[in-house]
């Protein structure tokens, strides 16, 4: 079974709007639906749990009543890495197997193609640990004080990270009881998580398009490629 995990929690503090930026409106559909649509439509994804805040619930049952896939929305947690584990004890309730994969996807990512769904099944089935990522297109640098360059780093070894990330089931939720176990509670990445573990977690090539969006800019940017 494939179950995506769509979080759609947050604030979105950064957007400079009253509303959380999930329900911002993209050519008058909200934006998390974007995500969830992408998902709905792919053939090997079986099935789809949204997070998010606990005011929102009911909300998005409304916005989702004609999603077949969509199981079950429940309320996230005070942090990412909360909403994730809400999400995974949630999922426990209908998996098949230990090895059952969850893709765990942003919402705030609504151009999620095809091709990146179903390169993290196909990867995920054969490693059990997948990450979508793309190479880094420009030099990065690192700053020890924030204001001066303290080492160039070298891009040929650099990506950035995107989502969804895939892992098996039984993985990944005993990566999570293991950081509650260890008091770590703010991680940002599951890889992180998992990589713990000593697990090698494999790359599923992403795209420019699949971006997140976290500032006005990057709406308007969105606005303009689904026009």
């Amino acid at each position: 079974m494939n179950i995506a995990l769509v979080l759609a929690a947050g604030s979105g503090t950064r957007m400079n709007n009253s509303k959380p930026k999930q329900f911002l409106l993209v050519n008058d559909k909200p934006l998390f639906l974007y995500s969830v649509e992408a998902f709905q439509n792919n053939k090997r994804v079986d099935m789809v749990l949204i997070t998010t805040n606990k005011e929102c619930v009911e909300q998005v049952k409304e916005l989702t009543k004609n999603y077949s896939k969509v199981k079950s929305i429940i309320a996230g947690g005070e942090t990412r890495q909360g909403s994730v584990y809400n999400g995974l004890k949630e999922i426990e309730k209908y998996i098949t197997s230990e090895k059952d994969l969850v893709l765990i996807h942003d919402s705030a990512r609504p151009l999620v193609s095809q091709r990146i769904i179903d390169e993290n099944i196909d990867l995920g089935l054969k490693y059990g640990a997948v990450d979508t990522v793309v190479p880094a297109s420009d030099t990065i640098i690192k700053s020890n004080d924030e204001q001066t360059i303290g080492e160039i780093l070298n891009r040929s070894e650099l990506y950035q990270t995107q989502t969804p990330q895939t892992f098996e089931f039984g993985l990944i939720k005993k990566a999570h009881e293991r950081a509650l176990k260890d008091n770590v509670p703010n991680v940002t990445d599951d890889c992180k998580l998992v990589m713990h573990f000593g697990v090698n977690v494999h790359f599923a090539k992403g795209d420019k398009l699949n971006f997140k969006v976290t500032t006005p800019e990057d709406l308007e940017m969105l606005k303009a490629l689904v026009k």
